[in-house]
């Protein structure tokens, strides 16, 4: 099976390379059916990627995935250099025409950070006078285009931590100019295999801290209606507006592992539905793909879509992944075919739902059979 998996793989890469002449042939073109021309404006150049960063993955994890043609991930595209400011604890005497955004640019501490620590609300209003906590630690500045994850792997920290350290919440948009709040003193540099240990890439991280930091007054990317656009990892992305209404199944199939703990009380976020290999795996609901690829290892080929409603919806161990990152998808809408990467042990679907953060168990949402 596994190298019926290799040869399939092997085979639909050579397909996908001939749709471009090999002159012009940086990547894999992509299936004859979502072949087009990608703008030039609309793809970021790909940077080569830090060594110190390249993790291999764990022996067991197969990663023969086929994708479309795209930037590297926004995480990847924009790193970040850990240059926080150390601020500490003190008392600021607010002065006659001071604002909460000019304290923190004085002070090197966050405005939400401030507000929080002062029990200030929106628009966050100070008058002269009043005196002020302004909270220590070491606070990193926003770029634009930067991400959490980005963030996170530059100070070796779980971004989890700097989520709940920040107070940070749906739909987790940082803003270029705001200052986060880095967990954990600085305990002298931090080596890559310090980063490694701390740092984990998954679903959780990416919906919390996969989208690029916005500018003030630029609105996310309005979803591409197909393939054949990619947008730029610089562009940032939200979930529809609309609920999603009734969900369909993503494939036929049975379901070999079910949601929760198992027997020795390793815990399942989702369910695992046993499935024929290159069986078209379809989007439950109307959204926006969230994120397209296979870093996360135990989940190889991975498309995770965000609807409206605050629901998410996780499709893991494809084969062909064919869909892009920022693409609206239709309800049924095959969005990759199956195949047993990652950690499965035969062709398969790893399949999530979740409301917010929290995973739900999917049989509970989807249609009785």
């Amino acid at each position: 099976m596994r190298e019926a998996g290799v040869t399939r793989a092997a085979a639909l890469a050579l397909l996908l390379a001939g749709c471009i002449p090999a002159a012009e042939r940086p990547a894999p073109a992509p299936p004859p059916e979502a072949a087009g021309s990608l703008p030039a404006d609309e793809v970021a150049p790909e940077p080569a990627p830090h060594a110190e960063d390249q993790v291999a993955p764990p022996s067991g994890a197969r990663r023969d995935v086929a994708q479309l043609p795209a930037p590297r991930p926004a995480w990847e595209a924009r790193p970040v250099k850990p240059d926080a400011r150390a601020v500490a604890a003190q008392r600021y005497a607010v002065r006659p025409g001071d604002t909460l955004g000019a304290i923190a640019a004085r002070t090197g501490a966050g405005v939400d950070a401030i507000a929080r620590a002062n029990a200030l609300a929106a628009p966050f209003p100070v008058r002269a006078g009043q005196t002020l906590a302004i909270p220590g630690g070491r606070y990193h500045l926003v770029r634009a285009g930067q991400t959490g994850i980005a963030i996170a792997r530059a100070y070796g920290v779980p971004w989890r931590e700097v989520v709940a350290a920040n107070a940070l919440d749906e739909p987790y948009l940082l803003r270029a100019g705001q200052r986060v709040l880095i967990p954990r003193l600085p305990g002298g540099s931090v080596s890559a295999s310090e980063r490694a240990a701390a740092f984990t890439l998954d679903v959780d991280t990416i919906l919390t801290g996969g989208e690029p930091a916005v500018v003030a007054g630029q609105a996310p990317a309005t979803p591409v209606a197909s393939a054949r656009r990619v947008l730029a990892p610089s562009a940032a992305t939200i979930a529809p507006a609309a609920l999603p209404g009734r969900f369909v199944w993503p494939v036929d199939g049975t379901i070999v592992r079910r949601f929760g703990p198992g027997a020795t009380g390793e815990r399942n976020d989702g369910i695992k539905i046993a499935i024929p290999l290159d069986t078209p795996v379809r989007a439950i609901a109307d959204g926006t793909v969230a994120y397209v690829g296979s870093e996360v290892p135990a989940l190889g080929g991975l498309v995770i879509v965000r609807h409206g409603g605050g629901w998410t919806s996780v499709y893991g161990h494809a084969g062909t992944l064919l869909v892009q990152r920022g693409q609206a998808v239709r309800k049924g809408q095959v969005i990759a075919r199956s195949g047993e990467s990652g950690y499965a042990d035969r062709p398969e679907l790893h399949f999530e739902l979740r409301r917010g953060r929290t995973p739900v168990d999917p049989t509970m949402q989807l249609p009785h059979r």
